[in-house]
């Protein structure tokens, strides 16, 4: 996770690419403000928020369930637009991509019903799904085509790689606002720096910085597809595009030393086995006779689980179902998770790592199952599983995991791993523990909730 310190380096970096006509203030008179979109209300299938009616005007997307067929046969004729190489496409800059998202929770009350929590606070798995969903219009920033009406390309969430939350209280009576641009070009793939402010006064502070990666398919979402270069303009934006290089270095780095694929290090093999030796009966000399340490629980008792009827109301703009919704499922059954395993209520404090392996089909019944992997003093490091299985075929087939950082309000037990499985659980949940460059104080004022 990053640190305050860092963060506000990432927020200096960002102020290149935020141009004056581009405040927060009141109406429209400048025309560089056509990229801010408002954030309406979509609670259900015929009112749809604008960043989803935008997206689906790119893509040109039915917005009845019974006609998607026919629409997603239409965008066949999109092939031809299609670039044969990335060399054939325009180079875009940072700015070309750059939008601004406003979520009016103040002056628009009557949005606050969808983001209230019963503790009078904004719900974090919604603000997942405006990330999606501005992630990938900021993608068709982008790769826009002027001199076609819709985009040949398919854009879809490829990984979540970082989540990092400032500490700043969220209230569901003040205006919030997200931005995000490009920040990093591959040749089929796009890294997407966004942030999210509040309105404190008369200004915007910020609340947390996001990275998604996302991926460009063709027009039928069933092959890869190049995207615009990415030319940075100054030294602010060369620090981030140089970022992403790292960024994409370190994914690959952790992927290859994944404890699917290798054995754990020297150090992580002594950690489980002072746990396993914690754990055995000093009454039995017997590997066998296991018994907890003081104020512990184990794994297997963390658990949680819950299943979801994938419904057309929570389909994408290709008729998948939305990413952002599978992230608040699943946050949302996370956090229980820590709550039921601390005893109070928990605080997310980082999100990452989530890969979208697969996509779920409408109809799918999507089985979550989350589990406490890791714990240390105030936090609790949860895993949810997601998996689906069609209504035709019960075959099991994992689509997603989802790592969540959360904090409670006062110390939690010990989690102790009883099976070899657990205990690589536990090392997979350290280590993305681990990955916080500093640990956040506990400020209760200061912190979010589902």
């Amino acid at each position: 996770m990053t640190s305050p310190t860092t963060f506000n380096k990432l927020c200096t970096l960002n102020k290149g690419l935020l141009t004056p006509a581009r405040g927060l203030t009141q109406g429209s008179q400048n025309p560089e403000k056509q990229n801010v979109f408002h954030i309406l209300e979509a609670c259900s299938p015929i009112h749809v928020n604008h960043v989803r009616d935008k997206l689906r005007e790119i893509v040109g997307a039915s917005t009845n369930w019974r006609d998607h067929v026919k629409a997603m046969e239409e965008r066949k004729l999109l092939q031809s637009f299609l670039a044969k190489s990335q060399e054939g496409l325009p180079p875009r800059r940072m700015k070309d991509s750059y939008i601004e998202v406003l979520l009016p929770l103040g002056s628009q009350p009557e949005l606050r019903e969808k983001y209230l929590t019963v503790q009078n606070t904004v719900r974090f798995g919604r603000i997942l799904e405006d990330l999606d969903s501005l992630g990938v219009l900021v993608c068709y920033m982008h790769t826009r085509i002027h001199s076609a009406k819709m985009s040949p390309l398919s854009i879809v969430t490829a990984l979540v790689d970082k989540i990092d939350l400032c500490k700043k209280n969220l209230s569901p009576e003040q205006d919030i606002k997200f931005s995000g641009h490009v920040s990093w070009v591959g040749k089929t793939s796009m890294e997407v720096k966004m942030r999210m402010f509040q309105l404190h006064g008369n200004e915007f502070c910020p609340v947390l910085d996001a990275t998604f990666v996302m991926v460009a398919r063709d027009s039928e979402n069933k092959g890869p597809a190049f995207v615009n270069p990415l030319i940075p303009e100054s030294p602010e934006e060369e620090e981030l595009f140089r970022q992403g290089e790292l960024n994409k270095g370190r994914r690959v780095a952790f992927s290859s030393t994944s404890l699917l694929k290798m054995a754990p290090s020297a150090e992580e093999r002594t950690t489980i086995h002072e746990m396993f030796l914690s754990t055995l009966d000093p009454k039995t000399i017997s590997f066998r006779s296991r018994i907890l340490p003081p104020n512990a629980m184990w794994m297997e008792n963390s658990k949680l689980k819950s299943l979801e009827i994938c419904h057309p109301q929570e389909r994408n703009i290709f008729n998948r179902i939305f990413g952002g919704f599978l992230m608040r499922k699943a946050y949302e059954l996370g956090w229980a998770t820590a709550c039921n395993f601390g005893g109070s209520r928990p605080f997310v404090v980082a999100v990452d790592d989530i890969m979208f392996q697969k996509p779920v089909e409408v109809g799918s019944l999507l089985f979550l199952s989350s589990q406490v992997c890791f714990t240390q003093g105030n936090y609790i490091q949860v895993r949810v599983h997601s998996e689906v299985a069609s209504l035709q075929n019960k075959e099991h087939t994992t689509t997603n995991v989802f790592h969540f950082t959360f904090m409670s309000e006062k110390e939690v037990p010990l989690v102790c791993p009883r099976t070899y499985g657990e205990s690589m659980l536990y090392l997979d949940g350290q280590r993305h523990f681990n990955s916080m460059s500093v640990p956040v104080n506990l400020r209760k004022d200061f912190l979010v909730e589902p």
